[in-house]
């Protein structure tokens, strides 16, 4: 629809505005050039218009394109990703491990692995080990958190293994190795693995407080699809460690915290958009 629409007869507030959506639309789908001349043209229309709120949203929007969005894994080492470093990586031939949006692909297959959180850690646990193998007792720990181990476990561990493997079949290979499993990719020059920039137990919560907004625990809950309390805790949890603060009493009160320097919200990678 916004492609068949043309903002010139409108005016620069309003043109402004119309930049400012085709600019969010081409992020979240990692269209980084198409984002920049948006926002190019936002800015000029934003000069025109000489409304300082509106030229400081689209200096905001701006600084999203500038700003650490994920965080690259590989063969033991980690970086920072600017938007653009996101869409090159997954343009790739690599074999991307997407822990932003739980999906396993390379440039042309994606398989979604998001309704399938086992599954999932063990391909993370695969990738981030690639091109090594990962002992059992640890991918027992880390997909189905288990601290003791014993034989019933072990076969639990072979069957979702299994199941991972069929699903990932066109993508990569899984092998057993003496201590573990190894990930073998089948075209890919290499495996890596798309992490959040920060990854902490309420790191959803920070996400929506990334921006400075003042939000409240009944808004929150609303957003991330939990319970008031389960967020009240989390908010409680992360004022006693100085990452957040409130103001306000009772339905008033509302929580803030400053963006985390040198980071962009990880809500820009966290699902594609409907019909993507």
């Amino acid at each position: 629809m916004l492609a068949e629409l043309d903002p010139t007869p409108f005016p620069p507030a309003s043109r402004t505005a119309h930049e400012l959506v085709v600019a969010g639309i081409a992020m979240r789908r990692l269209w980084t050039n198409a984002a920049r001349a948006a926002l190019a043209r936002a800015e000029h229309a934003a000069h025109h218009a000489r409304i300082p709120a509106l030229t400081a949203e689209v200096e905001s929007a701006s600084r999203v394109l500038n700003t650490r969005a994920a965080r690259l894994v590989a063969r033991g080492q980690e970086r920072l990703l600017l938007l653009e470093d996101v869409e090159t990586l997954l343009a790739s031939k690599a074999l991307v491990v997407d822990a932003c949006r739980h999906v396993v692909r390379d440039a042309g297959t994606v398989i979604s692995l998001a309704t399938r959180p086992v599954l999932f850690a063990l391909a993370r646990s695969l990738g981030e080990a690639w091109p090594g193998d990962v002992p059992r007792d640890l991918l027992l720990a880390r997909a189905f958190g288990a601290r003791f181990t014993d034989e019933s476990h072990r076969a639990r561990l072979r069957v979702e293994i299994g199941r991972l493997r069929r699903m990932l079949r066109r993508l990569a290979g899984i092998s057993a190795t003496k201590r573990g499993f190894a990930l073998a990719p089948r075209g890919a020059r290499e495996v890596v693995v798309l992490a959040q920039p920060v990854e902490e137990e309420h790191a959803a919560v920070l996400a929506f407080l990334a921006d400075g907004e003042a939000w409240s625990s009944s808004a929150l809950a609303l957003a991330l699809g939990a319970s008031q309390r389960t967020v009240q805790r989390a908010l409680d949890s992360l004022a006693a460690a100085g990452k957040v603060q409130s103001f306000g009493q009772a339905r008033a009160r509302r929580w803030v915290t400053p963006p985390v320097p040198g980071f962009t919200t990880i809500l820009l990678l966290p699902a594609p958009l409907p019909g993507d």
